[in-house]
């Protein structure tokens, strides 16, 4: 059936349907990676946004039981130039319109989603609705679209309990789940570590009673400003226990220290971003998926070091703090999906975390 996405800004898109036969609203945003596909949709960073996917071939290696981010897809739609209806690969378990549809996700194919990522780009991120052909109402579709908002996005993706996994000879770490991507567990165990991962509303009291070796900041979705729980409990643990945040995580980091942030025009979404390691002096390729960075000209240089930028806009992409056991990052080392140039902080993190903890036995 024919399908339609509509802009807030008045701008339609007619194509065919992909998922199921529903209207749906997000925020329609855009992704540069030519793979990883089911990352993607799975990410709960994406909650409450429509990704358009800018490479024209989707779908070609199908959809599998192990490259999930997450339980389930968190995007509120998809678009796509082509989707892939015979897909090929040995793990291959269905094609992406069935799994759109076991989830109840309405799609988009066939638009010109170059068109549409210049837009984006040229006019920012802005709100959308896919919806029928048969019936559709421009002016009705606006008003809907019009009064979408993304409410409370990391409370209705995070843990509502604590997962716990058991490592071998490593750290007991803590992950405060603020919409966390599965691989940032599977690389902690990979290094031996004991991993739990905390519900994004537990206070700080109750992660300190954990007794945890060291705490990561997982990704998630949404304006940092609007955590401020997670901020607060951020602000408290400083200097008491190692912290690595990723992501949200980078940004809350931020925040509890008197930094700002603001909304980018129309974000970093991919998985070919180049990022300057100033401490290093190299580059590497990152995966990133976020829509506002922390304004560089609110870090206090005498308490906090800019350790990366982003080379296409020069935004900050990473943190260190000078006094306490405590460093940040905007992209994904973890990956998933994209490249593991950056993994290697993993470790930076458990030498951090080994070395505080060294100091604290001795005294």
């Amino acid at each position: 059936m024919k399908k339609v996405l509509a802009l807030e800004n008045g701008r339609i898109f007619i194509g065919r349907g992909l998922g199921v036969e529903e209207e749906t609203v997000g925020e329609v945003v855009f992704n540069t990676g030519m793979t990883g596909y089911q990352e993607v949709m799975t990410d709960p960073s994406y909650y409450g946004q429509i990704v358009t996917m800018t490479y024209p071939l989707i779908g070609n290696y199908g959809i599998n039981k192990d490259d999930n981010e997450s339980v389930k897809p968190h995007i509120k739609g998809f678009i796509v130039r082509e989707a892939c209806s015979i897909p090929s690969n040995f793990r291959n378990m269905m094609t992406i319109d069935d799994y759109l549809k076991k989830n109840n996700i309405s799609a988009l194919m066939d638009i010109d989603t170059r068109a549409l990522t210049m837009i984006l780009r040229k006019q920012g991120t802005m709100k959308g609705m896919i919806a029928p052909y048969d019936g559709f109402d421009l002016e009705v579709a606006k008003k809907k679209i019009s009064k979408y908002e993304i409410i409370d996005p990391v409370i209705n993706v995070t843990r509502k309990d604590v997962m716990s996994y058991t490592g071998s000879g490593g750290y007991n770490i803590g992950v405060l789940d603020l919409g966390i991507k599965t691989n940032i567990v599977r690389e902690l165990i990979k290094r031996g570590h004991s991993v739990k991962v905390l519900p994004a509303v537990m206070g700080w009291k109750e992660i300190l009673a954990l007794d945890l070796d060291g705490l990561m900041l997982s990704n998630g979705p949404g304006d940092p400003k609007d955590s401020g729980f997670a901020v607060d409990t951020i602000r408290m643990l400083a200097g008491r226990i190692p912290i690595f945040g990723i992501c949200l995580g980078h940004q809350l980091a931020a925040l509890a220290f008197g930094c700002d942030t603001e909304k980018l025009k129309y974000g970093h979404r991919g998985a070919n971003h180049p990022v300057k390691d100033l401490q290093q002096d190299r580059t590497y390729i990152t995966s990133q998926n976020h829509g506002y960075a922390v304004r560089s000209d609110t870090v206090d240089g005498s308490s906090i070091h800019i350790t990366h930028i982003n080379l296409n806009d020069r935004t900050v992409e990473g943190l260190k703090w000078r006094d306490i056991p405590l460093f940040t990052v905007q992209f994904h080392p973890e990956a998933s999906p994209g490249p593991s140039d950056t993994s290697f902080l993993f470790d930076k993190f458990t030498e951090m975390t080994g070395a505080y903890k060294c100091q604290r036995m001795q005294i």
